[in-house]
């Protein structure tokens, strides 16, 4: 699943309105290179969520949320080849900027999905 976060979360650890995340079974996931760093946080939906960021430039790699125990999310933004990528659906919209124009074809969500 391919989806556009709009908590507020996402918008400060991007520095913008949203966050591209694809999310994949959690444990499916192989990381190289050095170990990245870890950040424990509270997400918007007051469970606590591990995000992961690169030890070298600081981006963020991926997050596991305990709103959604059998996903990890993956940063869109690090992979290589971005053009496969179609978001699914809009989640967090109630925390969505005003002025972000969301496609009318991607379905919406207020907070989070039914993970699962």
């Amino acid at each position: 699943m391919t989806a556009v976060c709009h908590c507020k979360h996402c918008q400060r650890q991007t520095g913008t309105a949203f966050s591209v995340v694809v999310a994949v079974p959690r444990g499916s996931l192989v990381m190289e290179g050095a170990e990245p760093h870890v950040y424990f946080d509270t997400g918007t939906s007051g469970k606590p969520v591990l995000r992961k960021f690169c030890p070298q430039c600081g981006s963020p790699l991926v997050s596991e949320a305990a709103a959604a125990p059998d996903l990890d999310f993956i940063k869109a933004g690090t992979l290589d080849d971005t053009s496969w990528l179609k978001p699914q659906v809009n989640i967090w919209c109630d925390s969505a900027q005003p002025w972000v124009q969301m496609s009318e074809d991607v379905p919406r969500v207020p907070q989070n999905p039914a993970f699962g």
